[in-house]
């Protein structure tokens, strides 16, 4: 590999490169549940001893794990972030949601306060996180980076941010008193139904601002990473989704619909009545969603990352519904029946399923490529509210 130490950087256009052949970068995952299953065990019991203060030093250690099993083109991934930094970023997380969280118990307005100061830190922290996770992930011996603006951090939020405001402002505005006692129809449940309305109603346009913002801030050797996402793709998805949705929406309530005239059957105690109602509910949702998820997630996946390319990259995914939704059933079945002890066993074949339906189609050979300037980023403030933030970074 060509000393990158030996090479002027800094430049921000791509390298020029020798001409070659284009070829594949196939991804590899290699790890195994068993040996995930002692990290995430030790991980699990020191979380539990701290009472959760250790969750950053466990986030890190499955992170370097993923990363070290996770080969493109024969190279893997590498994590260098310092779990203390992200500790500390996990800390203002914490004093962040305790805030809102007391505010909530004050007043509705200090509640409706909270919730814009909230509003307005978020989409730099939610930045923070994707440069912090990027700037400290390599591979060949190249740091990676995200250079998205801050300025376009907000915008992709901003379509989410006024119905959020009207749903968080509605439930804070509601009597509880005077909804139990039947109070009927009042200006904050309106508001609230607004926002909910408006909320459904724009979540795609949402989702297709947020992969944008990602996938067009990833970098790596002087070469910015390009998605093609319209938000009618994101709408058109959605409608298929909901169409998936309706005949596990049927089944799950023939489901309910059996369990419940067995139930109606049975000369025995109400309790017992009741748990065959209970059991009929969770059968059908769990058929619900291990059809309805697995096929938006694969759809998302297929979607986002074969519109995504640099200059030399371009990205395929090929991940199939009925692969991801038969492991689903299995993890979750095994998960239920082990009482949890599946979980790591299931998040690697996730991870293998996943990442083995991408490949890469490359123009130049790695071996020519050369470092930017940036050697990492350092600031882990807001690395855990990439988490909470519910934004998948698609790495």
């Amino acid at each position: 590999m060509q000393d990158i130490d030996s090479v002027p950087v800094g430049s921000g256009a791509a390298p020029a490169v020798p001409e070659t052949r284009s070829r594949v970068l196939e991804i590899r995952f290699t790890g195994s549940g068993s040996e995930y299953f002692r990290i995430w065990a030790v991980n699990l019991l020191l979380i539990l001893v701290t009472l959760g203060l250790y969750f950053p030093f466990a986030k890190a250690r499955r992170i370097r794990y993923f990363y070290a099993n996770t080969l493109v083109d024969g190279q893997a991934l590498s994590f260098h972030g310092d779990a203390w930094k992200m500790f500390r970023g996990f800390l203002l997380l914490i004093v962040l949601m305790g805030a809102y969280s007391a505010a909530g118990h004050l007043s509705p307005v200090a509640a409706i306060v909270a919730f814009l100061i909230l509003c307005a830190v978020w989409p730099a922290l939610w930045r923070a996180s994707l440069q912090f996770r990027l700037g400290n992930t390599s591979w060949r011996g190249l740091r990676m980076r995200f250079d998205g603006s801050l300025k376009a951090a907000y915008l992709a939020c901003a379509p989410s941010y006024l119905p959020a405001i009207a749903l968080v402002g509605g439930a804070s505005l509601m009597d509880p008193e005077a909804m139990k006692a039947g109070g009927g129809f009042t200006p904050a449940v309106g508001v609230y139904m607004v926002g909910a309305a408006c909320m459904m109603l724009l979540a795609p346009w949402s989702l297709a601002l947020f992969k944008r913002y990602q996938h067009n801030g990833y970098r790596i050797a002087g070469q910015q990473s390009r998605v093609k996402l319209s938000v009618a793709e994101m709408y058109l998805l959605s409608l298929k989704v909901i169409g998936v949705s309706l005949p596990p929406m049927l089944l799950m309530g023939l489901i309910v619909a059996a369990f419940t005239a067995l139930s109606t059957a049975l000369d025995g105690p109400r309790e017992l009545r009741l748990a065959f109602v209970g059991l009929g509910v969770v059968l059908g949702y769990v058929v619900y969603f291990a059809i309805v998820m697995p096929y938006g997630a694969a759809r998302l996946q297929n979607l986002v990352w074969n519109g995504t390319r640099s200059e030399v990259l371009a990205f395929r995914s090929q991940l199939k519904f009925r692969s991801l939704c038969r492991l689903t059933l299995k993890n979750w079945l095994l998960t239920l029946v082990t009482l949890g002890l599946y979980r790591p066993f299931a998040a690697v074949s996730a991870a293998r399923l996943r990442l083995q339906s991408v490949h890469i189609d490359s123009s130049s050979d790695p071996e020519h490529w050369v470092a930017t300037a940036s050697a990492g980023h350092e600031d882990a403030t807001g690395e855990a509210a990439g988490d909470f933030f519910g934004i998948d970074m698609g790495l």
